[in-house]
């Protein structure tokens, strides 16, 4: 059987009904011209004909109740396929509202631990004549980046292929791609991280350093308690939107600054006026987790399991001017990035262990209610598809990540690039984040703040 990684049995440990910890997604898609009424139905009927299933959506745990923790993956070898990948219909009128309050139950729910850890939904019924792809996979599997990074892989830049693989497959299998490659040693791979993690004491000296010497960098626990960071339920909100790449990378270029930094100054933005309206705005700025793949440009689709680090952003959101906002998240992520450029992958993955540690005391019962929190809110920007994408023809419209939410955590925003637009998830507790999707309208008012304010 093969081993499972602490980084990945630990989003096992800490599931609970109120903590789903599974990463999930909506795509939209184009029907291709021609398409008939039976299309959706037929699609289904050659996907689940293919037989060529990536080893990760196999696996489940070995143990699935646990007892002494789950040390080991059980490979399914008679995997259901009509179980986990199904065909549903939207309610009428068929609104991208009915849509987004059906990704919401469904984003709720736990995955069966006595099964392979994933989910897909086919959906028709929009009255636009779009169908779309709800998705989710347990973070144990797969993190966001590794997950959106298998779905390009089941894509086609080429409207004419019929050729894709089923979300569960790929061009490419992950055991085709290991057998074509030498066997790493274990003794190599441990004896090269341990080097690594004796580097770790003057790394962590030199961050110290650069925080309480010259007071550069946003550290955990400086963050203020705001109605955001509470006990949660299981329950969730999904709202969803896109915005043209174009305005983003207009403003980066007129301010010289990166477009993320644009689009965490966008959320800032939308928090602001979201808390305002709340009044519940505290007076020092909101901190984000800015997660950060350590994984390389050169990693292909085929990659699972988790890679990521985090950075500490200080949001800026105590300040009423754009402009000025902009400014100090551009400042608070240099300097983050400065102390991360120093170190090696495993390194700065084991100084940012913000995520890992918030996932197991968050938990505990009390510290939420009774401690500040590390950070207010987790803001992921994934790199996504630069070209227009197709699924057998059919034309990608959107993707939209919906993520993990945690005691004291109880509002996320995750966005990708796709082709020409950004396109944004919100995912948050139902019962802590009262009129979720005025966040998009927020978001929305404060792209076109940041407009005005760097043009003049």
């Amino acid at each position: 059987m093969p081993f499972m990684p602490v980084t990945d049995s630990m989003f096992l440990l800490v599931e609970s009904r109120e903590h789903p910890m599974h990463v999930g997604g909506l795509q939209l898609f184009k029907k291709p011209e021609g398409a008939g009424p039976d299309y959706l139905s037929e699609l289904r009927r050659g996907l689940l004909a293919e037989e060529n299933i990536r080893t990760a959506f196999r696996r489940r745990p070995a143990r699935p109740v646990n007892t002494l923790g789950y040390t080991s993956w059980a490979t399914d070898a008679e995997l259901d396929l009509d179980y986990h990948f199904r065909h549903s219909a939207l309610p009428q009128p068929g609104r991208i509202r009915e849509l987004l309050e059906l990704t919401s139950r469904w984003h709720s729910t736990l995955l069966d631990r006595h099964r392979p850890l994933w989910e897909i939904h086919l959906i028709e019924g929009l009255r636009d004549g779009r169908f779309a792809m709800y998705s989710k996979i347990h973070h144990a599997l797969m993190d966001g980046v590794s997950a959106l990074r298998h779905l390009q892989g089941t894509l086609s830049n080429d409207p004419a292929a019929r050729d894709c693989p089923p979300p569960w497959g790929s061009r490419l299998s992950q055991d085709a791609k290991q057998n074509g490659r030498a066997p790493v040693s274990v003794f190599k791979s441990a004896g090269k991280a341990l080097g690594q993690v004796a580097g770790l004491a003057p790394a962590a000296y030199r961050v110290a350093g650069e925080a309480f010497r010259e007071h550069t960098l946003t550290l955990p626990m400086q963050a203020p308690k705001t109605m955001l960071n509470v006990p949660i339920g299981g329950a969730r909100r999904f709202a969803a939107q896109s915005w043209p790449l174009e305005r983003v990378r207009a403003i980066a270029k007129s301010t010289g600054m990166s477009r993320n930094d644009v689009v965490l100054a966008m959320c800032s933005g939308a928090l602001r006026d979201y808390l305002i309206e709340q009044r519940a705005l505290p007076d020092v700025p909101l901190v984000a987790m800015v997660p950060v793949s350590m994984r390389k440009r050169s990693d292909s689709g085929e990659a699972a399991g988790n890679n990521i680090g985090a950075l500490l952003c200080n949001l800026g959101t105590d300040k009423a001017d754009p402009a000025d906002r902009l400014k100090v998240i551009n400042r608070s992520m240099q300097d983050g990035k400065r102390i991360f450029s120093g170190l090696t992958p495993l390194q700065a993955l084991l100084l940012s262990g913000i995520n890992v540690a918030q996932l197991g005391i968050s938990t505990i019962p009390g510290v939420v209610n009774n401690t500040r929190p590390p950070f207010n809110i987790v803001i992921s920007n994934v790199p996504g598809p630069r070209d227009q994408l197709y699924w057998n023809g059919a034309a990608l419209d959107g993707i939209y990540p919906a993520s993990v939410l945690l005691d004291g955590q109880a509002l996320n925003f995750t966005l990708t690039s796709n082709a020409g637009n950004l396109d944004f998830g919100i995912t948050g507790c139902r019962r802590s984040v009262p009129h979720l999707q005025r966040l998009l309208t927020h978001l929305d008012t404060a792209l076109a703040e940041l407009e005005q304010a760097t043009r003049s």
